[in-house]
């Protein structure tokens, strides 16, 4: 008897998230409704009689495989949490920070070579401007997920991260793999429409 009405009680219980996992989703949300306007603005500027053909740097090849290896690194930070193996996660963790920091050098000297084929942020066609625009606001949010990342790290360092301890890692992973996502797709926008 005791057990029925328990089993009723619970599921009288509305489901529920973390406050904080759901301040992170509405922020993803926002992020994407603003690349979308961008992306949108993109397409309907390209109509232009003005439009040149844009350049996609070489570098965002290189960035593009880091970021991925970056993803691949934190799948394996979460999951060593999971098994509470500490010094994994150290590792980890460690490792997907460096390559954040990578891809954000990366995508500076994409910009050099950007320049260096005379194709500026602004003083010539609005098409170019975009490039910088895109990559430029993803950039910024993947410094604000390499600070995360830190944090994460700096809470690992102090064995706050584990298996009783997910919420944290998990949202730092969340939101890196929307970068992650975030990247592929405009790194394949710019590709299809140039």
């Amino acid at each position: 008897m005791d057990v029925d009405i328990k089993i009723i009680e619970e599921a009288k219980k509305p489901a529920s998230m973390n406050p904080k996992k759901f301040a992170l989703w509405l922020f993803i949300a926002t992020v994407i409704m603003l690349f979308a306007a961008w992306t949108s603005a993109y397409i309907v500027k390209r109509g232009d009689v003005a439009w040149t053909r844009i350049v996609v740097p070489d570098l965002f090849w290189v960035n593009t495989a880091i970021i991925l290896a970056s993803s691949g690194t934190m799948v394996w930070a979460v999951r060593a949490a999971r098994k509470d193996n500490l010094e994994m996660v150290k590792v980890a963790l460690s490792i997907t920070t460096v390559l954040g920091i990578a891809f954000v050098v990366g995508q500076v000297m994409a910009y050099g070579q950007m320049v260096a084929m005379k194709e500026h942020f602004t003083g010539g066609p609005v098409s170019h401007s975009f490039v910088y625009v895109l990559s430029g606001a993803h950039g910024l949010h993947l410094i604000s997920g390499v600070i995360f990342l830190m944090f994460v790290l700096g809470a690992a360092f102090k064995f706050r991260v584990h298996s009783k301890s997910m919420n944290q890692i998990e949202m730092c992973a969340t939101y890196w793999h929307f970068l992650g996502g975030l990247w592929l797709y405009l790194f394949v926008f710019l590709l299809l429409n140039r």
